[in-house]
């Protein structure tokens, strides 16, 4: 899976695991090891992780790192609110980081890469088509389906 995942500033990454640290506070949980080194890979990277691609990751860190660890602690992120589970058109469920701001997705049909994008004009669009329609927008989310730069120049001599 090829993803737009690029290092983030110190800032992002700080604000993230704050978050954290005050969710278990506010639940009672324990800090414990194996979960400090999934949200390290989680916030410091930026992307759509599957639960496959976050344990080889983690592996690389903490051989001891299993399946199940992985598995409790996104289902945790994502209670909490750190994290969102996507499921985009090929079924696999993904993970991605939340600062509190919204985007869509533009994703390749052919490699499967995610382009996250924020666009103004499309978020009025739909605030004005929901109350046209007598709605009142609570979420949404929009993936937008073709092929990326590369594969149009891969596919285009075919």
């Amino acid at each position: 899976m090829s993803t737009n995942r690029t290092a983030l500033d110190g800032d992002v990454i700080a604000r993230r695991h704050e978050a954290l640290e005050r969710a278990l506070e506010r639940r009672g949980l324990r800090h414990t090891r194996q979960r400090a080194v999934l949200a390290k890979i989680f916030f410091t990277h930026d992307g759509h992780f599957s639960l496959d691609e976050l344990l080889a990751m983690a592996k690389r860190r903490d051989k001891g790192i299993g399946y199940a660890t992985v598995y409790r602690t996104l289902k945790l992120l994502t209670e909490l609110g750190l994290a969102h589970e996507r499921q985009f058109a090929d079924g696999q469920t993904r993970y991605e980081a939340t600062d509190g701001v919204h985007h869509d997705h533009l994703i390749c049909t052919r490699c499967q890469k995610i382009v996250e994008f924020e666009e103004e004009r499309i978020e009025k669009l739909q605030e004005e088509v929901a109350k046209r329609l007598g709605f009142r927008l609570s979420s949404h989310k929009m993936e937008l389906y073709g092929l990326c730069t590369e594969c149009q120049k891969a596919t285009a001599g075919k």
